[in-house]
């Protein structure tokens, strides 16, 4: 599924509107297994600009400011639980809650021409959610840098960190981003959900403890019928048929 964000006149902020549209294309039937991945696109020069401040301004009250952050935490965490790689296409400038939304996909595919920071504090709004997701994709002192200063990082930077899978010229970042889809696609919807539910709740826990948990998912994971087909189809030398 493609979800686009599309208001380039307000450089894809991501207003409590867009935010809301955001969460419902996220989860809309999040179940079928016809849904195998999602791709998050942007139309125009910036991908996102993050929050719209605006919104932020002391003519709303306290009431709306932490309902905005609440629904972006909430949408940044649902990436991560939902039960498909989430893919971000990123086409241009990412910058504050802009930034966290491609920290927290799965993967990224990024053009050359894109750019990526959190200049929060330059306007006085310290970059602190997004720091969430950007410290746990950077090493502490790129991130840092990028919160303290506001100063952009390039695609080659942003991919040399770590916060882009792959970056490829702009003609190519639609055939690029297809092909790792159409590669996911070619997996049991079930196995790959187990794998990427497993894999964020092991990131968080010591050593001993995730091999303790993983090794239990892995027992799990070849009494699942599309585990022992695919083992099957491997001893046999056939292509495997899943049932997701």
């Amino acid at each position: 599924r493609n979800i686009v964000l599309n208001n380039p006149r307000k450089r894809n902020a991501l207003s409590l509107s867009m935010l809301q549209s955001l969460r419902e294309d996220l989860l809309h039937d999040v179940k079928s297994k016809d849904l195998r991945v999602i791709i998050i696109s942007a139309e125009g020069p910036v991908f996102c600009s993050g929050h719209d401040l605006k919104e932020l301004s002391s003519e709303d009250d306290v009431k709306h400011h932490s309902q905005v952050f609440e629904i972006c935490a909430e949408v940044m965490t649902l990436i991560q639980k939902l039960p498909v790689p989430v893919i971000a296409k990123v086409n241009g400038l990412a910058t504050a809650a802009g930034c966290q939304l491609v920290a927290s996909c799965d993967i990224a595919v990024a053009s050359e021409k894109s750019q990526f920071a959190t200049p929060g504090v330059n306007i006085g709004l310290f970059c602190s959610t997004p720091a969430v997701a950007l410290g746990r994709s950077l090493p502490r002192k790129v991130a840092l840098e990028m919160l303290f200063t506001g100063e952009p990082l390039s695609a080659q930077e942003a991919l040399m960190h770590g916060l882009v899978s792959k970056v490829v010229p702009e003609d190519k970042l639609e055939e690029e981003t297809m092909k790792i889809s159409k590669k996911i696609c070619e997996s049991s919807k079930s196995i790959l959900a187990l794998g990427k539910a497993t894999f964020y709740r092991q990131m968080t826990q010591d050593l001993d403890t995730a091999y303790k948990m993983t090794t239990q998912v892995m027992v799990d994971n070849l009494t699942l019928r599309d585990g022992q087909e695919g083992i099957e189809a491997f001893i046999q030398k056939r292509k495997p048929v899943w049932s997701h």
